[in-house]
């Protein structure tokens, strides 16, 4: 089975995706900022992140480009998932490594979606 880390700072939205990812045949692991994300990520390296920006501790984006510069460990997909609309932070995450990009709020269409483009579904 997949594995797929939810990082968002937002209770309601890991619940939602959760939900969603779990009908997907996702295994979810939750964390709720970034430095809880890389912890995560170092005790075990999920398939699939989808990635809250703006997080206390340490932000989505401060967590991609740590997470890229790992060496030596299987990539997971990343899809950010923000509220953020601005187009130079949208190709900043892209550029940081980001597979993907989805816009809150989302649903379960929007999920599957994009997790079949970048190949996980």
């Amino acid at each position: 089975m997949k594995t797929c880390l939810i990082v968002d700072d937002s209770k309601v939205v890991r619940m939602v995706a959760r939900k969603i990812l779990e009908g997907l045949n996702f295994e979810i692991v939750e964390a709720e900022d970034g430095q809880q994300a890389i912890d995560a990520c170092l005790e075990e390296m999920p398939h699939a992140v989808l990635l809250d920006w703006n997080m206390p501790v340490k932000s989505g984006i401060e967590f991609l480009h740590e997470l890229r510069a790992m060496k030596d460990v299987d990539q997971p997909v990343v899809v950010f998932c923000t509220t953020e609309i601005d187009m130079a932070q949208i190709q900043e995450a892209i550029a940081a490594g980001a597979n993907e990009y989805i816009m809150k709020p989302f649903d379960s269409e929007i999920i599957e979606s994009k997790f079949t483009q970048v190949g996980l579904l």
